[in-house]
């Protein structure tokens, strides 16, 4: 079985998802789901402790380090030794979100047996599952992640047939608050697919800084606050920041669980959208309740 380290909370999931959580070794400080990944040692943290920060000051700090080149995360090379991984799950879509190539490729550079690196960079559906693929076939697990791609097919298809002939919900989705920043790469095409349409959203792009004024020149009917790397508790409390004057619900979600991280709950991601969107169409089946409407 090979010996597996993830930098990636989406990669963590994926491996979890294929039933390989055992050959799990080593995670980023970020991996958390399910919780039994939380026992494993850590091998990256983040350069900068922004504990107790306000998104603006988060915003400026991490501007400023980009600004000068400078590295988002510390590798514990040491311990990356000790483990000796085969494989090593990471991405390089976002400076922000995980350890780069350039960081992991200097850190292996004296193993003596180099593990296989697995760069996760998907900016839609689609390079999701072309996501999922790569990791099954990097750890002998290819067939369970063919059937966790058509499971999920299946799930976002029963969704598009529910809201199919539903008038499209005009909604903005915030992946920040302060500044504002729109939804980017995969997730304007999970609105989509859930029956909204997000003027503001950059599919398969980068997500922008925008204006209040942009958000009000859309007329939302729906602004859905997913601060990235929040979970659902922080999420609130953003939102109930950014309520200003616009006859749209304004509703927290659980940014982390379900679109911060391009893996395998992205299908529930599209159901929980397409709940809040329309729920007379499609219901909500799960104990648990990741979002929250501001009054």
């Amino acid at each position: 079985m090979p010996r597996i380290v993830s930098f990636l909370p989406a990669g963590t999931e994926i491996v979890y998802a294929l039933g390989a959580g055992a050959e799990l070794v080593g995670r980023s400080h970020e991996c958390d789901y399910p919780a039994s990944v939380t026992a494993l040692p850590v091998v990256s943290r983040p350069a900068l402790d922004m504990e107790g920060a306000s998104p603006e000051e988060i915003d400026n700090a991490v501007s400023g380090r980009m600004e000068t080149g400078a590295s988002m995360y510390a590798i514990d090379e040491v311990l990356l030794r000790k483990l000796r991984p085969d494989v090593i799950i990471t991405q390089n879509l976002c400076r922000v979100c995980a350890p780069s190539g350039n960081e992991l490729s200097r850190a292996v550079k004296e193993f003596a047996v180099t593990p296989e690196i697995l760069f996760l960079t998907p900016r839609n559906v689609a390079e999701v599952e072309e996501n999922i693929l790569a990791v099954g076939q990097a750890i002998g697990r290819g067939l369970e992640a063919e059937a966790l791609i058509d499971s999920n097919r299946e799930r976002i298809t029963r969704v598009a047939e529910a809201v199919a002939d539903a008038p499209p919900r005009r909604v903005v989705f915030l992946e920040w608050t302060d500044p504002l920043f729109c939804g980017g790469h995969w997730v304007p095409e999970m609105v989509t697919m859930a029956g909204g349409t997000d003027p503001l959203g950059r599919p398969g792009e980068d997500s922008v800084r925008m204006t209040w004024d942009d958000v009000k020149a859309a007329s939302p009917e729906i602004i859905i606050v997913s601060p990235c790397g929040y979970r659902l508790d922080e999420s609130v409390g953003l939102a109930e920041s950014v309520s200003r004057d616009l006859d749209a619900r304004v509703i927290a979600v659980d940014a982390n669980g379900y679109f911060a991280r391009p893996g395998p709950r992205l299908a529930e991601g599209v159901e929980l959208l397409a709940h809040l969107f329309h729920p007379d169409r499609v219901a909500w089946d799960h104990p648990h309740v990741p979002w929250k409407e501001i009054a």
